[in-house]
């Protein structure tokens, strides 16, 4: 499967020591100049500048074929070519988290997950603990709704005990 991902998921990922997960679930990844741009700006956090510096072999540059649609320009650069190379080279899922590229994404019929979506699986394949994740995810900038976040609680709680 080819995956696409967006800036920040990468970023907080790396804020919160779970970017293992990345390579463990999709393998390799590609993101655009764009997305490489924001990771490797002065604005990023230090540890995602470094990260960056020295990227992982399952990271890849990718370069789109061209300029993305201007019906995309609502959104910023990264957002705006990690949409146009997901469907480009017809991605399995494409990795983002900001809502307006998120809904553009699946009003393109591109499948999306997000951070979030990316720690679920995590605890899901018994790698992380999701309680933890969130509280690492919490000491961020990285906005969650609170009833998004009781919502992937309990998820994980009926998981584990099924008959509440």
């Amino acid at each position: 499967m080819i995956v696409v991902a967006d800036t920040s998921p990468i970023n907080y990922l790396l804020l919160i020591d779970y970017i293992a997960l990345l390579p463990h679930f999709y393998g390799h990844i590609l993101i655009p100049p764009g997305v490489w741009e924001e990771l490797e700006d002065a604005r990023s956090p230090e540890i995602v500048r470094k990260w960056i510096a020295k990227a992982p072999a399952w990271l890849e540059n990718r370069a789109i074929g061209g300029e993305p649609d201007p019906a995309l320009d609502f959104l910023d650069k990264g957002e705006r070519e990690a949409i146009a190379l997901a469907e480009e080279v017809n991605a399995g899922r494409l990795i983002a988290d900001e809502s307006e590229a998120r809904a553009e994404a699946l009003r393109r019929n591109l499948t999306v997950i997000g951070t979030l979506g990316v720690l679920r699986d995590g605890a899901r394949a018994g790698l992380i603990n999701l309680p933890e994740a969130f509280a690492r995810l919490e000491r961020t900038s990285f906005y969650i709704a609170p009833g998004l976040i009781r919502s992937f609680l309990e998820e994980e709680a009926t998981r584990f005990n099924p008959r509440q």
